[in-house]
């Protein structure tokens, strides 16, 4: 995935190569995708989005009147939860520093040790609710729904979140690797996202959905196997139909032209395939910005299911936990409109020694709930190994 040009030179800008070195705990953002990296810099200005109902649209509609009296080209970075069910902060920073990440080889070791991990619900429960998930397609309910489960990880030493930053970013270096201080300014978001919700760049709009998922194997052969196996089964092939339609169909009404690539394919990060469809558009004339594009387009299937409504509220009756920013979204939009918001996936939220990780899995006709278990297992790896365990040890 290519990225959007650089973000403009605000006032005070420089350039750095280890842009976590500038996240400061309760105010700090740093956000990073391919050859460039973001990070606030200075005072900023907070951005309150109360919990409830159009959260994100409402978000969109507060960070453009901010970007709209700011003198000069301002930005607005920061991340937005799930469903509205927390309150999120917004930033827009009197400076932002730019540049080229920093992609060390070899994560940095971690400076605590993992003491205890809890799962919620348990595997057997997980599997449960995707019975009842299954039941409900099944009675025409819903066509797909993404279910989610949660780690809670305790450690003898507080986390350090730009640490685990680090290592999120040597893990995965072609991911939207994100740090954000949360509402409150005790806790933080970090993680390594493998997808893109839309990014804008003048008029050029695109996204990148991504479902149906395989764990890689380090054996080349194995491996090989694994992704032909998940590009022709039937099951992940309708899983990721109802997501690349649905982004489709909601990107349409602002696109002049709009092209879907005719068939799917195969995308990977270091350690899971994934199934994709690219989409690319030309936006109309008066088109909303890239978090009010984002807007009318989350919660995508991926994250939620289909129908929406539907599908969220059978994940409020089946997940017994909240998802808060889990599956929400993180990013930046800049006062022309330009931006990139990915969905926070593969991502821990910390506080002091103690980290909760999630992890879902899209439950569609065919869904077997041992392997549905097997799948959020394989992401959990991702967000462990930054923690410093090695995904055998769960």
């Amino acid at each position: 995935m290519s990225p959007v040009r650089p973000a403009p030179d605000l006032p005070g800008t420089v350039s750095t190569i280890d842009l976590f070195d500038w996240y400061r705990e309760g105010t700090g953002v740093v956000v990073q995708h391919g050859d460039y990296g973001l990070a606030t810099a200075g005072a900023s200005r907070a951005i309150q989005v109360a919990s409830g109902p159009k959260q994100v649209h409402r978000a969109a509609a507060l960070a453009r009147a901010a970007l709209d009296r700011t003198a000069g080209l301002g930005m607005v970075l920061g991340a937005l939860p799930f469903d509205g069910s927390c309150e999120a902060t917004l930033r827009l920073p009197e400076r932002v520093v730019r540049g080229v990440p920093l992609h060390d080889e070899i994560a940095p070791p971690a400076e605590w040790t993992v003491t205890q991990l809890v799962p919620e619900p348990l595997p057997v429960e997980y599997e449960a609710g995707v019975e009842q998930a299954l039941a409900a397609i099944d009675a025409g309910d819903v066509d797909k729904v993404v279910l989610a489960r949660t780690l809670m990880v305790h450690a003898d030493a507080p986390i350090d979140p730009r640490l685990v930053a680090r290592r999120f970013n040597a893990e995965e270096p072609g991911c939207f690797v994100f740090l954000v201080a949360l509402p409150g300014g005790a806790s933080s978001l970090v993680g390594a996202s493998p997808e893109l919700v839309i990014r804008r760049d003048g008029l050029s709009v695109s996204s990148d959905p991504l479902a149906g998922t395989a764990r890689r194997s380090s054996d080349p052969a194995r491996d090989k196997e694994i992704a032909r196996q998940l590009l022709e089964t039937v099951k992940e092939q309708r899983e990721h139909r109802l997501v690349a339609e649905a982004v489709a169909d909601a990107m349409a009404p602002f696109c002049s032209n709009l092209v879907v690539d005719a068939e799917t394919s195969l995308t990977s990060t270091a350690t899971l395939w994934h199934l994709h469809t690219a989409i690319k558009g030309t936006l109309k004339a008066g088109a909303p910005d890239a978090l009010g594009i984002a807007a009318a387009l989350h919660p995508t299937p991926a994250v939620c299911g289909t129908p929406r409504e539907a599908a969220a509220a059978l994940i409020d009756r089946l997940e017994p936990f909240d998802r808060r920013f889990f599956a929400g979204l993180v990013g930046w939009v800049d006062a022309r409109g330009d931006g990139e918001w990915a969905l926070t996936l593969r991502c821990a939220e910390i506080l002091g020694s103690t980290a909760r990780l999630h992890a879902g899995a899209g439950i569609v006709a065919g869904s077997d709930p041992a392997s549905e278990d097997l799948e959020t297992e394989a992401k959990f790896g991702v967000g462990l190994r930054a923690l410093g365990v090695e995904p055998a040890e769960v």
